[in-house]
Protein backbone atom coordinates (compact mmCIF):
# COMPACT_ATOMS: atom_id res chain seq x y z
CA UNK A 1 0.00 0.00 0.00
CA UNK A 2 1.64 3.57 -1.27
CA UNK A 3 0.86 6.31 0.84
CA UNK A 4 -1.73 7.78 -0.91
CA UNK A 5 -3.88 4.65 -0.38
CA UNK A 6 -3.04 4.66 3.51
CA UNK A 7 -3.80 8.06 4.00
CA UNK A 8 -7.51 7.11 2.14
CA UNK A 9 -7.84 4.31 4.07
CA UNK A 10 -6.30 5.04 7.65
CA UNK A 11 -8.32 4.82 11.02
CA UNK A 12 -5.72 7.33 12.66
CA UNK A 13 -5.64 6.47 16.28
CA UNK A 14 -7.41 8.39 18.79
CA UNK A 15 -4.82 11.75 19.68
CA UNK A 16 -3.46 11.43 16.35
CA UNK A 17 -4.00 13.19 12.97
CA UNK A 18 -2.88 12.09 10.00
CA UNK A 19 -0.93 14.59 7.51
CA UNK A 20 -0.38 14.11 3.64
CA UNK A 21 1.80 16.57 1.48
CA UNK A 22 0.48 16.71 -1.64
CA UNK A 23 3.38 19.22 -2.21
CA UNK A 24 3.95 22.80 -2.83
CA UNK A 25 1.17 23.84 -0.26
CA UNK A 26 -0.99 21.27 -0.87
CA UNK A 27 -2.52 19.35 2.07
CA UNK A 28 -4.55 16.82 3.35
CA UNK A 29 -5.80 16.22 7.10
CA UNK A 30 -7.45 12.90 7.97
CA UNK A 31 -8.66 12.80 12.15
CA UNK A 32 -10.05 10.01 14.20
CA UNK A 33 -13.23 10.67 13.04
CA UNK A 34 -12.42 10.23 9.65
CA UNK A 35 -13.59 13.94 8.06
CA UNK A 36 -10.70 14.75 5.80
CA UNK A 37 -10.28 18.50 4.70
CA UNK A 38 -8.00 19.56 1.56
CA UNK A 39 -6.06 22.74 2.20
CA UNK A 40 -5.04 24.73 -1.15
CA UNK A 41 -5.28 21.61 -3.08
CA UNK A 42 -3.58 22.27 -6.90
CA UNK A 43 -3.64 19.46 -9.00
CA UNK A 44 -3.35 20.60 -12.61
CA UNK A 45 -3.71 17.81 -15.54
CA UNK A 46 -1.83 19.58 -17.90
CA UNK A 47 1.62 19.98 -17.09
CA UNK A 48 4.87 20.98 -18.92
CA UNK A 49 7.80 19.19 -18.57
CA UNK A 50 9.83 22.76 -17.90
CA UNK A 51 7.24 23.83 -15.26
CA UNK A 52 6.23 21.49 -13.12
CA UNK A 53 8.83 18.55 -11.50
CA UNK A 54 6.35 16.34 -11.65
CA UNK A 55 4.79 14.58 -14.98
CA UNK A 56 1.42 13.47 -13.06
CA UNK A 57 -0.56 15.28 -10.63
CA UNK A 58 0.14 13.83 -7.39
CA UNK A 59 -3.91 13.39 -6.57
CA UNK A 60 -6.69 12.14 -9.20
CA UNK A 61 -9.55 14.38 -7.51
CA UNK A 62 -12.12 11.68 -7.38
CA UNK A 63 -10.08 8.85 -5.93
CA UNK A 64 -9.74 10.49 -2.22
CA UNK A 65 -13.19 11.25 -1.04
CA UNK A 66 -13.06 15.03 0.66
CA UNK A 67 -15.14 16.53 2.92
CA UNK A 68 -13.97 19.67 3.25
CA UNK A 69 -11.56 21.87 1.19
CA UNK A 70 -9.74 25.03 2.98
CA UNK A 71 -7.93 27.95 0.49
CA UNK A 72 -5.27 30.38 2.03
CA UNK A 73 -5.75 33.20 -1.03
CA UNK A 74 -6.85 33.67 -4.09
CA UNK A 75 -3.46 33.06 -6.44
CA UNK A 76 -3.83 30.02 -8.59
CA UNK A 77 -1.45 27.45 -7.09
CA UNK A 78 -3.21 28.05 -3.86
CA UNK A 79 -7.20 28.37 -5.20
CA UNK A 80 -7.34 26.44 -8.43
CA UNK A 81 -10.42 26.13 -10.27
CA UNK A 82 -9.77 23.35 -11.90
CA UNK A 83 -8.99 21.22 -8.87
CA UNK A 84 -11.66 22.34 -7.39
CA UNK A 85 -14.36 21.81 -10.19
CA UNK A 86 -13.49 18.61 -9.91
CA UNK A 87 -13.59 17.78 -6.53
CA UNK A 88 -17.29 19.59 -6.86
CA UNK A 89 -18.00 17.08 -9.90
CA UNK A 90 -16.66 14.04 -7.50
CA UNK A 91 -18.14 14.93 -4.36
CA UNK A 92 -21.10 17.65 -4.86
CA UNK A 93 -21.56 17.83 -0.85
CA UNK A 94 -18.03 19.17 -0.19
CA UNK A 95 -17.72 22.20 1.14
CA UNK A 96 -15.45 25.21 0.59
CA UNK A 97 -14.41 27.95 2.81
CA UNK A 98 -11.91 30.34 1.68
CA UNK A 99 -10.94 34.63 1.57
CA UNK A 100 -14.03 35.82 -0.37
CA UNK A 101 -11.81 36.95 -3.37
CA UNK A 102 -11.26 32.50 -3.33
CA UNK A 103 -14.74 31.81 -2.38
CA UNK A 104 -15.85 34.77 -5.59
CA UNK A 105 -13.34 33.07 -7.68
CA UNK A 106 -14.35 29.34 -7.67
CA UNK A 107 -18.20 30.31 -7.36
CA UNK A 108 -17.67 32.35 -11.07
CA UNK A 109 -16.50 28.31 -12.08
CA UNK A 110 -19.83 27.01 -11.26
CA UNK A 111 -19.38 25.86 -7.63
CA UNK A 112 -22.46 26.86 -5.62
CA UNK A 113 -23.22 29.67 -3.48
CA UNK A 114 -24.75 26.92 -0.72
CA UNK A 115 -21.35 24.72 -0.87
CA UNK A 116 -19.02 28.02 -0.62
CA UNK A 117 -18.43 30.08 2.43
CA UNK A 118 -16.05 33.28 3.00
CA UNK A 119 -13.61 33.33 6.46
CA UNK A 120 -11.37 36.27 7.21
CA UNK A 121 -8.81 36.65 10.19
CA UNK A 122 -10.54 36.18 13.32
CA UNK A 123 -12.88 33.88 12.37
CA UNK A 124 -13.57 30.22 13.26
CA UNK A 125 -15.82 27.78 11.10
CA UNK A 126 -16.31 24.25 12.11
CA UNK A 127 -15.68 21.42 9.21
CA UNK A 128 -17.26 17.96 10.51
CA UNK A 129 -15.29 16.96 13.66
CA UNK A 130 -12.11 20.05 12.94
CA UNK A 131 -12.68 23.36 14.11
CA UNK A 132 -10.94 25.81 12.30
CA UNK A 133 -9.44 29.02 13.00
CA UNK A 134 -8.19 32.01 10.55
CA UNK A 135 -5.37 34.14 11.11
CA UNK A 136 -3.58 36.43 9.09
CA UNK A 137 -0.65 35.38 6.69
CA UNK A 138 0.40 39.07 5.32
CA UNK A 139 -1.16 41.55 7.22
CA UNK A 140 -4.06 43.59 4.61
CA UNK A 141 -1.58 46.98 4.47
CA UNK A 142 2.13 48.30 3.48
CA UNK A 143 4.95 47.58 5.25
CA UNK A 144 7.29 50.21 4.23
CA UNK A 145 9.84 49.51 7.27
CA UNK A 146 10.19 46.65 5.27
CA UNK A 147 9.99 47.52 1.65
CA UNK A 148 6.90 44.95 1.31
CA UNK A 149 3.75 46.15 -0.34
CA UNK A 150 0.21 45.64 0.55
CA UNK A 151 -0.97 42.17 -0.92
CA UNK A 152 -2.65 42.10 -3.87
CA UNK A 153 -5.53 39.98 -1.82
CA UNK A 154 -6.04 38.69 1.69
CA UNK A 155 -3.41 36.02 2.87
CA UNK A 156 -4.60 33.95 5.56
CA UNK A 157 -3.09 30.99 7.47
CA UNK A 158 -5.45 28.88 9.64
CA UNK A 159 -5.00 26.79 12.92
CA UNK A 160 -6.93 23.08 12.68
CA UNK A 161 -8.09 21.69 15.67
CA UNK A 162 -8.24 17.95 15.26
CA UNK A 163 -9.11 16.42 17.83
CA UNK A 164 -6.38 16.65 20.57
CA UNK A 165 -3.76 17.99 17.80
CA UNK A 166 -3.66 21.84 16.32
CA UNK A 167 -2.11 21.75 12.77
CA UNK A 168 -0.71 25.11 12.05
CA UNK A 169 -1.16 25.79 7.81
CA UNK A 170 0.73 29.35 7.33
CA UNK A 171 -0.52 29.80 3.95
CA UNK A 172 2.26 32.46 2.20
CA UNK A 173 3.58 34.14 5.27
CA UNK A 174 5.57 37.92 4.48
CA UNK A 175 9.40 37.01 4.66
CA UNK A 176 9.51 39.60 8.14
CA UNK A 177 6.50 37.38 10.23
CA UNK A 178 8.20 36.47 12.92
CA UNK A 179 8.91 40.18 13.67
CA UNK A 180 5.15 41.07 13.93
CA UNK A 181 3.45 40.47 16.88
CA UNK A 182 0.45 41.11 15.66
CA UNK A 183 0.82 38.07 13.11
CA UNK A 184 2.14 35.81 15.74
CA UNK A 185 0.23 36.46 18.97
CA UNK A 186 -2.96 35.60 17.44
CA UNK A 187 -1.35 31.74 16.15
CA UNK A 188 0.49 31.71 19.94
CA UNK A 189 -3.14 32.21 21.47
CA UNK A 190 -4.48 29.19 19.30
CA UNK A 191 -1.68 26.84 20.90
CA UNK A 192 -0.76 25.09 17.78
CA UNK A 193 1.43 22.09 17.85
CA UNK A 194 2.78 21.06 14.67
CA UNK A 195 2.99 24.05 11.42
CA UNK A 196 3.41 23.99 7.89
CA UNK A 197 5.43 26.33 6.67
CA UNK A 198 5.90 28.07 3.10
CA UNK A 199 9.42 29.54 3.41
CA UNK A 200 12.10 29.48 0.20
CA UNK A 201 15.66 30.42 0.97
CA UNK A 202 16.26 33.66 -1.58
CA UNK A 203 12.89 34.67 -2.97
CA UNK A 204 11.67 37.56 -0.85
CA UNK A 205 8.31 37.17 -0.49
CA UNK A 206 8.53 34.31 1.80
CA UNK A 207 10.38 33.70 4.87
CA UNK A 208 14.36 32.81 4.49
CA UNK A 209 14.99 29.60 5.83
CA UNK A 210 15.84 31.47 9.07
CA UNK A 211 13.17 33.14 9.40
CA UNK A 212 11.19 30.27 9.15
CA UNK A 213 13.20 28.70 12.09
CA UNK A 214 12.60 31.66 14.09
CA UNK A 215 8.61 32.11 13.67
CA UNK A 216 8.39 28.34 14.24
CA UNK A 217 9.70 29.31 17.51
CA UNK A 218 8.00 32.28 18.24
CA UNK A 219 4.93 31.16 17.56
CA UNK A 220 5.83 27.83 20.08
CA UNK A 221 5.18 25.18 17.92
CA UNK A 222 6.17 21.59 18.76
CA UNK A 223 7.12 20.47 15.37
CA UNK A 224 6.78 21.75 11.66
CA UNK A 225 6.74 20.69 7.89
CA UNK A 226 8.44 22.89 5.12
CA UNK A 227 6.46 23.31 2.26
CA UNK A 228 5.96 25.19 -0.63
CA UNK A 229 8.27 23.36 -2.75
CA UNK A 230 8.67 19.95 -4.49
CA UNK A 231 6.40 21.54 -7.40
CA UNK A 232 7.55 24.15 -10.20
CA UNK A 233 11.04 23.60 -11.79
CA UNK A 234 11.84 27.20 -10.88
CA UNK A 235 10.60 27.34 -7.49
CA UNK A 236 11.99 24.22 -5.30
CA UNK A 237 14.54 23.69 -2.66
CA UNK A 238 16.28 21.24 -0.41
CA UNK A 239 14.30 20.93 2.63
CA UNK A 240 17.38 19.50 4.29
CA UNK A 241 19.11 23.04 4.54
CA UNK A 242 15.94 24.47 6.01
CA UNK A 243 15.77 21.90 8.45
CA UNK A 244 19.22 22.53 9.44
CA UNK A 245 18.33 26.43 10.74
CA UNK A 246 16.43 24.86 13.32
CA UNK A 247 18.15 24.87 16.93
CA UNK A 248 18.57 21.41 18.98
CA UNK A 249 16.45 22.76 21.52
CA UNK A 250 13.65 24.30 19.37
CA UNK A 251 10.65 22.92 17.47
CA UNK A 252 11.62 19.86 15.92
CA UNK A 253 11.65 20.11 11.75
CA UNK A 254 9.90 17.08 10.08
CA UNK A 255 10.17 16.54 5.96
CA UNK A 256 7.39 14.51 5.03
CA UNK A 257 8.26 13.56 1.40
CA UNK A 258 6.31 14.44 -1.77
CA UNK A 259 3.14 12.65 -1.73
CA UNK A 260 3.55 11.22 1.71
CA UNK A 261 2.34 11.47 4.93
CA UNK A 262 3.00 11.13 8.76
CA UNK A 263 0.73 10.48 11.58
CA UNK A 264 1.31 13.09 14.23
CA UNK A 265 2.75 13.14 16.96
Amino acid sequence: MNDLEFFKSVSVPRGQVCIHWFGQLSVGLKDTARTTVLIDPYFPHQRAPDQFIHPEPPLEEGSLPTDFVLLTHDHGDHTCPETLSRIHTAFPDCRFVGTRASCHHIEAEGIPDTQVQSITAEEDVQLGSMHVHAVFAKPPRALAEDNIRAPDTEHLGYVIEAGDVRVYVSGDPINTFPRYDELVDPIVALRPDIGILVNHPTEGEFPFFRESAEMASRIGLKAAVPAHYDCFVKRTYDPKEWAAHFPQDGPEPIIISYNQNILYP
